[in-house]
């Protein structure tokens, strides 16, 4: 199982990480290794994400990583990150 990010997606964790390392850079490394831990497990367990409690009918789960959520779905061998929101963020529709 492979881990990719969509466009935006990478933006939007690209711009995470931007807006923790003005605060403080050790955070952001820190944010930055965990968040890849989380979504390396993935490859082995594409399931492990709950399912996103806004959305529970989508094939779409979410691996949260305080303060942000993973929104991502499995699709054949690959799981596809498609957003990175902030935790404060409430999606108002379905993540594409």
């Amino acid at each position: 199982m492979k881990v990719l990010f969509t466009p935006t997606a990478r933006k939007q964790f690209l711009g995470a990480i931007s807006y923790i390392r003005r605060d403080k850079s050790s955070a952001a490394l820190k944010f930055r290794e965990k968040a890849e831990d989380r979504l390396r497990r993935l490859q082995k367990f594409p399931d492990s994400g709950r399912h996103i409690p806004e959305f529970p009918d989508l094939p779409f789960r979410e691996v949260i990583v305080p303060p942000y959520r993973f929104f991502y779905r499995v699709m054949g061998d690959q799981v596809w990150i498609v957003a990175v929101w902030h935790s404060a963020q409430l999606p108002d529709g379905p993540v594409r």
